[in-house]
């Protein structure tokens, strides 16, 4: 381990204070100093910042799917702000695939995924039974990204 390691570790260690680490690790890869580098921290945060940006894609799915079934089986409550949060995540998840076109092969999997977490979330906050919400979602990924699309509103039978 070369000395500016050995200081860039004490002064600035991943583990006591991240930020002065990763500007330190930043100098030296720009300063060309790649034998001094900690590699396998840096390789962890880089896979961490992977799993963020398919998690951020995730939870939007998630807020969306939740805001059209709130829309869908409760239309009567349906407001201005759940058309707002629907455009955010509509806008956020368009703004994660442009600048993460890696994600786009992972979408389909992510919106599973979400929908099933938003319909055990829609339950809670309807009061609906979970078993009300259908098990595969009743519209497409590809209609919940659509800004013109809004499901139609179903009909509960009352038991």
């Amino acid at each position: 381990m070369s000395v500016a390691l050995k200081k860039a570790e004490a002064d600035t260690g991943y583990e006591a204070d991240f930020y002065s680490w990763a500007m330190a690790q930043a100098k030296l890869l720009r300063e060309g100093k790649l034998g001094d580098i900690d590699i396998a921290n840096i390789a962890e945060e880089l896979e961490t910042l992977g799993r963020s940006e398919r998690s951020a894609l995730r939870s939007h799915y998630e807020i969306l799917t939740l805001h059209l079934l709130k829309a869908a089986y409760q239309p009567k409550m349906h407001t201005k702000s759940w058309n707002a949060s629907i455009a955010n995540a509509r806008n956020q998840i368009a703004r994660l695939i442009e600048d993460n076109p890696g994600l786009k092969p992972q979408r389909d999997e992510l919106f599973e995924m979400a929908y099933q977490d938003a319909r055990r979330v829609a339950a809670a906050e309807t009061g609906l039974l979970l078993k009300e919400f259908p098990r595969q979602a009743p519209f497409s990924r590809t209609n919940a990204e659509d800004f013109s699309f809004m499901p139609k509103p179903v009909k509960i039978i009352e038991r």
